[in-house]
């Protein structure tokens, strides 16, 4: 196969790899209204593995990696620890303001990729990078008020997590030997942080099963879970491969795109901040991260 089908493939799969979070926030958010967020995030990762682990079978893919172990374990930073600590920031800011957030994880992975790998960072790509920021930040930006602040740590951690993850799953995956094994190997680790968070939860007294539950807060729990974690990783981490994390990392300024867009088509309108707590008889109203 020539090198440049292989830069094709490549760009077409981070591009889906963007539309899958891009569509995975929007349709996450009737289930957020429904589940709690660690309990959520519980439910996408069991549905990933489950779907992941069944077409591995049916393709005859061995389901252990035989990569470094590392490189599995690396799912309890990202999605473990990462999207626990975007879900639970989500609580308090608004989908605009973690829009702005999330978009710099480029930038982190950016230098990351530059200081560890030696990765060559053109000026023309800083440039472009810290233009697509600041465009992002006109769009969307919303200051912070003092009950936010906490919100805006957290999600600043998670994507600080996901940084690194990026970084050092560029590393090490080109010497495993099939990406379903890494992203299964890594989502199986995640599954089981979140079921250890879900039950220290409850063992506190905090609230991890719903109140209600309707037929579309569990399709889009387990739909949301196939977008954001199955779909979305083995499309990315299968370009990961080949391009350098500076350059794949590009491909997140999709996102927002992607969520406003697919936010205006399935729910008639992109939303912008919380409802007042008690402005509905709904047990909850926390609008997803767009990653």
């Amino acid at each position: 196969m020539s090198r440049r089908s292989i830069a094709r493939r490549d760009l077409v799969a981070l591009v889906l790899a963007a539309i899958c979070w891009g569509t995975g926030t929007v349709v996450s958010k009737a289930a957020l209204d429904e589940i709690p967020p660690l309990t959520l995030l519980a439910i996408q990762l069991a549905a990933s593995v489950l779907v992941l682990a069944l077409v591995m079978r049916v393709r005859g893919v061995p389901l252990r990696s035989d990569g470094p172990p590392l490189l599995t374990r690396l799912g309890l930073l990202n999605p473990g620890v990462a999207y626990a600590l975007s879900l639970l920031g989500l609580v308090t800011i608004s989908a605009s303001l973690s829009v702005l957030i999330w978009a710099l994880e480029p930038l982190m992975i950016l230098i990351l990729a530059a200081a560890t790998l030696g990765e060559r960072v053109t000026p023309r790509l800083a440039i472009l990078s810290f233009a697509a920021v600041a465009g992002i930040a006109l769009v969307v930006f919303a200051p912070a008020s003092g009950g936010q602040l906490v919100g805006v740590a957290l999600s600043l951690a998670g994507v600080a997590c996901c940084a690194v993850y990026t970084v050092v799953t560029r590393r090490f995956i080109p010497g495993a030997r099939d990406t379903s094994q890494v992203v299964l190997g890594q989502q199986v680790y995640a599954l089981g942080l979140a079921l250890v968070l879900v039950l220290v939860v409850g063992v506190v007294g905090g609230t991890i099963a719903p109140s209600s539950i309707t037929a579309l807060g569990i399709a889009s729990a387990v739909g949301s879970g196939l977008l954001y974690y199955a779909g979305a990783y083995m499309f990315y981490l299968g370009a990961l491969r080949n391009v350098p994390a500076s350059i794949a990392s590009v491909s997140f300024y999709l996102i927002p795109i992607v969520g406003l867009a697919a936010g205006a088509t399935l729910l008639g309108r992109p939303a912008r901040r919380p409802p007042v707590a008690g402005s509905d008889r709904r047990p909850r109203s926390r609008p997803r991260r767009m990653d």
